[in-house]
């Protein structure tokens, strides 16, 4: 007997401790019926010791388990309020006590309290008798202290607010007799004290009034009609004392739910019977139908299990002398499965962010079914395919958790199937749709759609110019999708990134600050950085390339012959040159690149047109047939250079080409000369000069030469002089090809006097002995070089030294070019 304790004791320690956390725990209380709105049941947060904003963080909730929703709780202040009026008696009946039973949830960990509020009675109902009179028929043979049974009045109310006497109106026949019942009801019988006369007095007019223990009291009455019988002395007799029948709810009306019987041993119309109810609720009178005549009992309303399970039906049967007897009908309703189960939502966490943890709570709701036995067992399942599992907890409550790990960029939403199955038969299936949404978290940094791109300006743009833009894609939603495009920190040639491009913080557009020269900057990178709005943010990067298109924007450029505002190159080829001859070779360039850079050479304008030719390719200038004496002393050519963009661009270029008698050099130097713009204009300037100076001043001039020459006749080193045959030497600013001409080679058989006037394009080579002395004026920097030619005339001395120096002087000083000098000397 000890060992078997033992066992009992340690299965119940065991049995303790795999109880869940979830334990439920029952809270009493009682308010009045009737209350207004918004009365104050209690504050659960002391009776239960929870913290003060324990409620709310814990996300309390009030579960009610009526249809209604009775009570509400405000969890701030832990208060349990009214949220509609209370009827006791619509709630309950004669139901005592009258209990409404509800749950307060706590959730994070889960915890549930069971509340049970009693609602008590008020003197809020009058007592009621089912007619306002009621007809009673006594034989006058009725012997003293006999006991008529009278209809009690009905109180909805109960305890000391139900009716508590019965009283009489004074009369000298009767009186009452009130007694209670098992269940504390007072019923009452009308007692004979002074035998009936009907030939006296055939009928008594009493008032019956009912009084209940409230307060205030109240009362009601009845009227009673007493009709004194003549002689009837057998009252009927009921088959059986107590009827039970069992009675399915639900039954259709008019179902037979059983027959009672009485017989009466009189004859004639005292063996009539008729049936009636006798002291029963008004709710019998709606739910069944007595038939008077024949004792059938049938279906009259809506017979729910749910509601009552069982009737107390008391039975009379009255005979026609007015003698009665009574019997009592017990129904037993039967329940069937008639009550689906029904799913209460307590609550849903949604939107449920998609990085919550595995076993996080989803849902909580219960499941309960009004049916009873295995009607009313039910069995809760969910759609296994989904991350989520179903938890059962005490008292069929359920608990959506986490199982598996949620991505709301691949299901953003989830509608669970809630299926709950009673086992009654036929089994009843209730669903319920759980809608679950998953909010976004900032799991997803921004994708660019290439990893590198590449862009390409062309060049001299409009500064502001969009050139492009960068998209990134975020799978995320709303803020964590919001994307900022940023450029990072770089160089583009010696200057920072931003300077050169901007990108719109919004769009992505790029654009272009400044206007790119190709030439200078050929393409360079940027990084691109787009940033998401989560917290924290996420980032990624894109490298675009900038690749800068050429434009036909520069004019290509002459090396050779260069080209500049003082002094123009000039070619000497000898007069003796064959067709092909190579003259020179012009060079250009261009600063574009691509076929904006390919150039081709044409001869634009030359003197003598049919003389020379370039290359179009190459700039070549060659002779195109031999010279002869025909030709002038001087070829101007003008050569033009074009590029192959479009449009294309073109620059030109003056050479001087000279042709000279004697070179046996084929390459001859160029000697660098004074430009002038105006070279015929000069020439006819000199002419009319002369022309003018010869009639003016004829005599004057042969004066001075006859004086000249006899001067230097006398001291030809020290009066005259001479320019001996000499070119600059080579500049640093005209190219190899155009170096002093010195460095040519000529015959030693000739001696050459060579007459340079400055600023003139023309410089003319004469094989002639000067008559007077030559002046070299091409450049300032070159020293005179007094000494004569070997090969010079002597002058005779008719004039003095000083008289020849000054008429010199008089010469250059007068306003003509150089050249028209030298052209005038030797025409002298």
């Amino acid at each position: 007997m000890g060992d078997c304790f033992k066992r009992k004791q340690g299965l119940y320690i065991l049995l303790f401790l795999c109880v869940p956390a979830a334990l439920s725990i029952s809270i009493h209380y009682s308010v009045p019926e009737e209350k207004k709105s918004g009365s104050l049941v209690a504050n659960v947060v002391k009776d239960l010791k929870l913290g003060t904003r324990e409620l709310s963080v814990r996300r309390a909730q009030l579960v009610s388990k009526s249809t209604k929703q009775y009570f509400h709780l405000d969890t701030h202040s832990g208060n349990l309020l009214i949220n509609d009026k209370i009827d006791r008696e619509a709630l309950c009946g004669q139901i005592d006590p009258c209990l409404l039973l509800s749950e307060i949830v706590l959730q994070s960990p889960l915890k549930i309290y069971s509340i049970e509020i009693k609602i008590e009675d008020i003197n809020d109902n009058t007592p009621k008798f089912s007619k306002n009179e009621f007809e009673l028929d006594i034989p006058e043979i009725v012997s003293t202290n006999m006991h008529f049974p009278l209809e009690s009045a009905q109180d909805e109310d109960l305890g000391k607010n139900g009716i508590q006497n019965y009283t009489l109106s004074s009369n000298e026949h009767f009186q009452l007799d009130v007694k209670s019942n098992e269940g504390g009801s007072k019923y009452v019988d009308l007692v004979l004290e002074k035998p009936l006369d009907r030939e006296k007095e055939p009928n008594f007019g009493l008032t019956l009034t009912a009084v209940d223990g409230g307060v205030p009291q109240r009362t009601g009455t009845v009227q009673i009609n007493i009709n004194v019988l003549d002689i009837n002395d057998n009252s009927p007799q009921f088959t059986q004392s107590e009827y039970k029948v069992r009675l399915k709810e639900n039954s259709p009306r008019d179902t037979l739910v059983s027959k009672v019987e009485a017989t009466d041993l009189d004859s004639g119309s005292n063996a009539q019977i008729t049936y009636s109810f006798h002291r029963v609720p008004e709710k019998i009178y709606n739910l069944f139908h007595l038939n008077e005549i024949t004792g059938e009992i049938t279906v009259l309303g809506q017979i729910d299990y749910e509601e009552e399970n069982s009737y107390d039906i008391n039975i009379r049967a009255t005979d026609g002398g007015g003698l009665a007897g009574y019997c009592k009908v017990l129904v037993d309703v039967e329940d069937v499965n008639d009550n689906a189960p029904d799913v209460s939502i307590i609550s849903i966490t949604s939107p449920l962010p998609e990085d919550s943890p595995l076993e996080t709570l989803v849902a909580l709701f219960s499941v309960t079914d009004r049916d009873s036995g295995d009607n009313g067992r039910t069995v809760c399942s969910v759609d296994i395919n989904l991350p989520f599992v179903l938890k059962p907890t005490v008292n069929n409550y359920y608990q959506l958790v986490i199982q598996s790990p949620l991505d709301r960029e691949k299901i953003t939403e989830y509608n669970i199937t809630t299926i709950v199955i009673d086992r009654g038969s036929p089994r009843l299936t209730s669903t319920r749709i759980i809608n679950v949404q998953i909010s976004d978290v900032n799991d997803n940094p921004p994708v660019f759609e290439k990893s590198a791109s590449e862009i390409q300006i062309q060049e001299n743009n409009i500064p502001g110019l969009l050139i492009g833009s960068v998209h990134a894609a975020d799978l995320d939603t709303e803020r964590n999708a919001k994307l900022t495009y940023s450029l990072l920190p770089g160089k583009v040639g010696d200057g920072p990134v931003a300077s050169y491009i901007s990108v719109n913080s919004a769009t992505g557009n790029l654009y272009a600050l400044r206007s790119l020269d190709y030439e200078l900057i050929k393409d360079f990178k940027v990084t691109v950085r787009a940033t998401d709005g989560g917290s924290p943010p996420l980032t990624s990067e894109v490298i675009v390339r900038f690749v800068v298109t050429d434009e036909n924007d520069n004019a290509p450029f002459f090396l050779y012959p260069l080209q500049n505002s003082t002094s123009p190159c000039n070619e000497l080829v000898p007069k003796s040159a064959e067709a092909g001859y190579l003259v020179t070779k012009v060079v250009a360039v261009d600063g574009d690149s691509g076929q904006n850079s390919w150039l081709s050479y044409e001869l634009l304008k030359a003197t003598d047109p049919g003389l020379f030719s370039i290359g179009a390719q190459n700039g070549e200038v060659r002779t195109r047939r031999p010279l002869n004496e025909r030709d002038t002393s001087k070829q101007r050519l003008m050569i033009v250079v074009r590029d192959n963009g479009l449009p294309p661009q073109t620059s030109t270029a003056m050479l001087n080409v000279l042709p000279v008698d004697g070179f046996s050099d084929p390459y001859m130097k160029a000697v660098e000369v004074s430009n002038q713009e105006h070279e015929e204009d000069g020439t006819l300037t000199l002419y009319l000069v002369i022309c003018l100076a010869a009639v003016s001043f004829v005599f004057l001039v042969c004066i001075v030469s006859f004086v000249v020459i006899k001067i230097y006749k006398k001291d030809p080193r020290g009066n005259f002089i001479a320019a001996p045959p000499h070119f600059p030497p080579a500049r640093p600013d005209i190219p190899e090809n155009c170096t002093d001409s010195q460095s040519g080679s000529l015959s030693r058989s000739y001696h050459y006097d060579v007459c340079l006037t400055g600023g003139s394009l023309s410089s003319e080579f004469r094989f002639l002995r000067p008559l007077i002395p030559v002046f070299s004026v091409g450049d300032p920097n070159i020293s005179v070089n007094h000494r004569m030619p070997s090969g010079s005339q002597d002058i005779p001395e008719q004039v003095g030294e000083k008289e020849a120096e000054e008429k010199v002087k008089e010469f250059l000083s007068l306003p003509v070019s150089h050249h028209d000098i030298g052209n005038a000397f030797l025409l002298g």
